[in-house]
C-alpha cells in the first residue's frame, strides 16, 4: 500500500466527529478562537491587505468563501489564502515541536473556506481541523524537510489537502488524487526563512493552504495526480525529505491525537524563543527593573534548532524588518529586559532600529548548550544569565513557557489574547458576541454567519 493510500484511507475511514474525545474537539474549537484573534490583529498589516486586495479582484457567489473582515465571497482557494496571510503574518498563531517545526493553524482559514464553499456545519469542520492536525503534525514527526533546503510549509500543503478533502466527502480513490496532487507540488524553498526576511515569511504558509485547497477541488472533480508521489523514482521520498513511515495515527489503537500536543502562543515570537521571553521578564522583576548601563554581559544558553533558525545569521542580529525581528532570539531578548513586555509594537520599525536594543545586543553572547539540546523537541530550554558590572549574576532558565502543551493557556488568558487582539478591530460588544459563537462551534449550523461576525468592511 502507498503512503499515499494509507493517509486516505485514515482521513476517510477512521476520523469522525463522533469518535472525537471531548478534549479534542474543545483544543480544536480553542485554535479556532486563537485564529481569530491573530487575524483580528494582523488585519491593517500591509501583506494581509495585499491579500486580500488581490483576492477581492475575484468573486465568486457560487463556491467561495468570505474574505476575513468582509462580506466579499471569493474563490474558495482565494479565501484559504488571503485568510491564512492574516493567521500566520504576525506569527502569533500555534506551533508544533518535532523534527520539523510547522504551524498547524495555518491550515484552520483554508479548513473554514472549504466548510464555507461546502456548506457544512461546525462538527464536520472540526473533523477537517483535527484531520489536518493529525497529518501535517505526523509528517512533521517522520522527517525534517528543512535540514534538506525545504520550508515547513510543504507538509501545509500535503495536510490541507487531506483536510479539505475530508470535509468536501472525498472517497478513498479521490482522497489519494488529492494527496497526489498536493504532494507533486507542495515543495517550498526555505530561502523563506533565511538572511533577512520578506514580507512572505508570514504569507507562505498560506499559499501552501492555498495549493492543498486546490488539490482537493480537483481531486473532488476527477483530476488525478502522479503516483506513486512519495515512493516514485522522481518523488517526494527522493527529491525532497528522504525515505520516512508512518506507523501511528491520532485515534488508531488508542493512538492520542496530535492536536493536543501543539502549542498556542503567548507572545507574538517564533516559538523557539518563546521561552526566553518569559526568562527574560523573570529576570527583570527579580532585579527590580533593567538598567543596561550596570549590564556588563549576558550569556545566553539556547539548542541547536534555535540557534540555526533565529541566531545565527547575521541579519538576526541586525533586523531591519517586522519578518527579521520576530525571529531574532538577540532582539527578542534585549527588547524584553528593555521594555518588560513584548508585544505587536515590539516590532514597530521605529523599536526594531532604536539604539538602545543595539546597545543590547552588542553585549549578549549566545551558544548551544548540549544539555538543552536533549530537552528539545519536548521542550524549548533557553537559559538567560545578566552579569552586572558589580559582579552580580543573576540566571533564569525556562523550558515550558506559558502557552506550551505541558503548561497551557486558560480560556480565559485565550479570550484576553482574543480581546486584546480585537481591540482595534471592532468595538468590545461585537467581540463578545463573536466569542460566543466561536465557542459554540460544534452546534453551528452556518460557517458563512461566523465569518459575518467579523464583517467591518
Amino acid at each position: 500500500m502507498t503512503l499515499a493510500r494509507k493517509l486516505a484511507e485514515y482521513a476517510v475511514n477512521q476520523v469522525s466527529y463522533n469518535k472525537l474525545p471531548e478534549k479534542v474537539v474543545k483544543e480544536a474549537v480553542r485554535r479556532v478562537v486563537d485564529s481569530f484573534a491573530v487575524m483580528m490583529g494582523a488585519y491593517p498589516a500591509e501583506p494581509p491587505t495585499i491579500a486580500r486586495k488581490v483576492a477581492s479582484l475575484s468573486r465568486s457567489e457560487k463556491y467561495g468563501g468570505t474574505l476575513f473582515g468582509s462580506r466579499i465571497k471569493v474563490p474558495v482557494d482565494h479565501a484559504a489564502f488571503a485568510n491564512g496571510c492574516h493567521v500566520r503574518y504576525l506569527d502569533f498563531n500555534d506551533t508544533y515541536l518535532s523534527k520539523e517545526a510547522l504551524h498547524p493553524s495555518d491550515m484552520i482559514p483554508a479548513m473554514i473556506a472549504v466548510s464555507q464553499a461546502e456548506g457544512v456545519d461546525g462538527k464536520k469542520l472540526i473533523e477537517g481541523i483535527v484531520t489536518a492536525y493529525e497529518i501535517a503534525c505526523r509528517l512533521a514527526d517522520a522527517a525534517s524537510v528543512r535540514a534538506r533546503g525545504w520550508d515547513h510549509v510543504t507538509y501545509i500543503a500535503i495536510a490541507t489537502a487531506i483536510g479539505a478533502g475530508k470535509i468536501m466527502g472525498l472517497d478513498v480513490d479521490r482522497m489519494v488524487q488529492a494527496i497526489n496532487l498536493a504532494t507533486n507540488e507542495a515543495a517550498s524553498l526555505r530561502q523563506t526563512r533565511a538572511g533577512e526576511l520578506s514580507m512572505w515569511k508570514g504569507c507562505t504558509a498560506a499559499n501552501s493552504a492555498r495549493n492543498g485547497v486546490f488539490a482537493a477541488l480537483l481531486a473532488k472533480h476527477g483530476m488525478t495526480g502522479p503516483s506513486p508521489v512519495f515512493e516514485g523514482e522522481m518523488g517526494f521520498w527522493k527529491q525532497v525529505s528522504g525515505e520516512f513511515s508512518i506507523e501511528r495515527l491520532g485515534g488508531v489503537d488508542g493512538e492520542p491525537f496530535k492536536i493536543l500536543e501543539t502549542s498556542i502562543k503567548y507572545w507574538p515570537v517564533e516559538y523557539h524563543a518563546m521561552s526566553a521571553v518569559e526568562a527574560a521578564l523573570k529576570l527583570r522583576e527579580r532585579m527590580g527593573g533593567f538598567d543596561p548601563g550596570q549590564v556588563e554581559a549576558i550569556n545566553v544558553k539556547t539548542f541547536t534548532v534555535c540557534y540555526k533558525i533565529i541566531v545565527k545569521d547575521p541579519e538576526k542580529w541586525d533586523p531591519k524588518t517586522r519578518e527579521t525581528a520576530d525571529h531574532s532570539l538577540p532582539y527578542i531578548i534585549a527588547a524584553a529586559l528593555l521594555d518588560g513586555k513584548i508585544w505587536l509594537d515590539t516590532f514597530s520599525q521605529e523599536r526594531i532600529l532604536a539604539q538602545d536594543v543595539r546597545k543590547v545586543m552588542a553585549k549578549m553572547k549566545i551558544e548551544v548548550d548540549p544539555d538543552h539540546d536533549k530537552e528539545y523537541p519536548r521542550g524549548i530550554p533557553n537559559t538567560i544569565e545578566v552579569v552586572l558590572k558589580d559582579g552580580r549574576r543573576f540566571e533564569e532558565t525556562i523550558t515550558y513557557p506559558r502557552g506550551h502543551f505541558m503548561n497551557p493557556v486558560t480560556d480565559k488568558e485565550l479570550e484576553d489574547k482574543f480581546h486584546r487582539m480585537g481591540q482595534n478591530f471592532m468595538n468590545e460588544e461585537r467581540r463578545k458576541e463573536a466569542l460566543k459563537v466561536l465557542w459554540s462551534l460544534p452546534s453551528l449550523s452556518d460557517i458563512a454567519s461566523l465569518m459575518d461576525k467579523f464583517a467591518v468592511e
